[in-house]
């Protein structure tokens, strides 16, 4: 099966209203849909675009308030996944759960309208020192027409055990929504794709945020990068970069998945790292 994804380098300026996020969201959904994709990743954080209009006082707004555009991040994405006949990821958007709980949260859009949700599992010390969150509490993997996919953001793929449990609940592909603020967290996450690539023989798909948000605190910097990431063997370009964009810039990148090749590797691959896993050893999800 192969299926075309595409991964956005989001851009982050300060804004003064919803309209101007939907207008933006919207030019990228419409870019990707000229390209024929049918999966789209937005990266993590990109709804802190929202805490740039001022409030009712003219100050931006603070991290408490961002749940409160939540019907309408759904609404938008659930319009623009429909009209386009497209899987979208809408990055991640802040959520507020029972207790007053805000949690960090990866949204599903699938065509039919349904919506699935995956809280991040593993927190920054900003995310909880700064910004109050909570860690989700499980993992979950997502049927679609083109397999089986889990959402991971950002600091989980920093961790082996979480993307081997996806695995082994079926995930082919995993999208990795980020967003980071300089080089070296930069690294950190796309380092730590490629090796989970290697580890698992999935394709990852990453997305970052760029530009900056000159209102809004711990979002004044971003250093990102897009790409589609494969398992390091002769069907798969040598580097394992399947597509990758212009670090910082405004764009998208497109690629095309073939699931076909990752079961051909992981039967008969110059190394076969998933079925030679030590089980014995160290116990998977199973």
């Amino acid at each position: 099966m192969k299926f075309r994804t595409a991964a956005v380098q989001y851009h982050l300026e300060d804004i003064n209203s919803f309209e101007q996020f939907s207008e933006q969201v919207t030019h990228y959904v419409r870019n990707a849909s000229e390209y024929g994709a049918e999966f789209i990743l937005f990266p993590e954080f990109m709804t802190t675009q929202l805490l740039s209009i001022p409030g009712g006082d003219g100050k931006p707004q603070s991290i408490e308030q961002l749940p409160a555009y939540t019907d309408r991040y759904v609404e938008l994405f659930r319009a623009l996944a429909a009209e386009y006949d497209v899987y979208i990821i809408g990055g991640t958007h802040v959520v507020e759960v029972g207790g007053g709980k805000l949690r960090n949260a990866a949204h599903l859009f699938h065509p039919d309208g349904k919506i699935d949700v995956q809280h991040k599992i593993h927190l920054t010390p900003t995310e909880v020192s700064e910004w109050s969150m909570s860690p989700g509490e499980g993992l979950e993997v997502f049927e679609t027409k083109f397999g089986t996919i889990a959402m991971l953001t950002c600091y989980d793929i920093e961790f082996p055990e979480i993307v081997r449990m996806a695995r082994a609940k079926g995930a082919d592909v995993i999208f990795c929504p980020s967003c980071t603020d300089d080089r070296h967290g930069f690294y950190r996450v796309r380092y730590c794709c490629h090796a989970r690539a290697v580890e698992n023989q999935v394709y990852i798909v990453a997305a970052g945020t760029v530009g900056s948000l000159r209102k809004v605190d711990f979002m004044r910097a971003n250093y990102g990068q897009a790409a589609v990431i494969t398992p390091n063997d002769i069907p798969f370009p040598p580097a394992g970069i399947l597509s990758e964009g212009v670090i910082n810039a405004d764009m998208l990148i497109v690629a095309d998945l073939d699931l076909s090749l990752l079961e051909d590797v992981r039967t008969a691959g110059s190394v076969t790292t998933w079925r030679d896993r030590r089980t014995d050893l160290y116990p998977d999800w199973k």
